[in-house]
């Protein structure tokens, strides 16, 4: 078996669910801006794209013909692309289950998110992932040929992550993002990078996982995951700031910074299809 330990993941979050071109107008949020930034951010290192999509309007959606618009436009302009594409199975807090639903199951991409856990968000109300909601969503992922993306806001979602993997909804190896920053989860911080490195090694060993900071925390995240052992996602749907008081010029430019990071401290940043054989993808 190829030695991977060299690798880190990178992937890109380009839009996400709150931000706005009011915060900054380089934010994609229509389909062929979403798909440009997604081809562009592969080109720079990216293995894996974690896709929200918006309407007409700019506001959150969850509508499967737009999350088809971006992937057609994406194969479509860029047949050479080979990226992993995530699609978000949450999206705004206000989404309802079916809606969330649908886009991994009618579309069928390599992987999707799931949220294992409800928690206050952000102050601005309760993103709710309930049991009964989560063992409807990881044996429709199974069913459908779908890896989850298995987002954790803090330590005692690590925790219910192993019930549902003991209980079949999801299967191991499990591949895990430490969401980080958000209001109402674990800070961004180096120290709580580590204890949910740690506490995953101790109940999930086999488990892979990346991490990410929201705000202040997000270069510290970054540096701290690449070096103990972690991979790394970066994006607009994250931070719209490149570095305080300069706002991102793109996705690009921040997945060309994380490959600097990943390079200078020795590593490399990993294919899709490294990604693949290391998340243990079928394609």
């Amino acid at each position: 078996m190829a030695d991977f330990s060299n690798k880190r993941i990178i992937t890109v979050a380009t839009t996400g669910a709150w931000p706005q071109k009011s915060n900054n107008p380089n934010l994609p949020t229509q389909p062929e801006e979403i798909a440009e930034e997604v081809y562009g951010c592969w080109k720079e290192g990216a293995a894996i794209a974690h896709i929200h999509i918006r309407d007409e309007k700019d506001q959150d959606s969850m509508r499967v013909d737009i999350f088809k618009k971006v992937i057609d436009t994406l194969k479509g302009r860029h047949p050479d692309c080979d990226i992993i594409l995530n699609l978000t199975a949450a999206g705004g807090i206000q989404n309802s289950e079916e809606d969330r639903l649908a886009p991994f199951i009618t579309l069928k991409p390599e992987m999707a998110s799931f949220d294992c856990g409800t928690m206050n968000w952000m102050h601005m109300g309760v993103f709710n992932n309930n049991p009964p909601f989560l063992m409807k969503m990881g044996a429709a992922m199974q069913e459908n040929g779908v890896k989850p993306e298995v987002e954790v806001f803090d330590i005692g979602m690590i925790h219910e992550a192993v019930w549902y993997c003991k209980n079949g909804y999801l299967k191991a190896p499990v591949h895990f993002q430490f969401c980080m920053g958000c209001a109402g989860g674990i800070p961004a911080a180096a120290e709580n990078v580590i204890l949910m490195r740690n506490v995953l090694r101790e109940v999930m060993p086999d488990s892979t996982w990346s991490a990410f900071g929201v705000g202040k925390g997000a270069m510290e995240v970054m540096y701290t995951a690449i070096a103990s052992g972690g991979n790394i996602r970066v994006g607009m749907e994250d931070n719209i700031v490149y570095k305080k008081g300069e706002l991102a010029q793109s996705n690009m430019q921040l997945i060309a910074r994380a490959r600097r990071v990943v390079e200078e401290f020795g590593c490399e940043a990993a294919t899709p299809d490294e990604a693949r054989k290391i998340l243990g993808l079928k394609n």
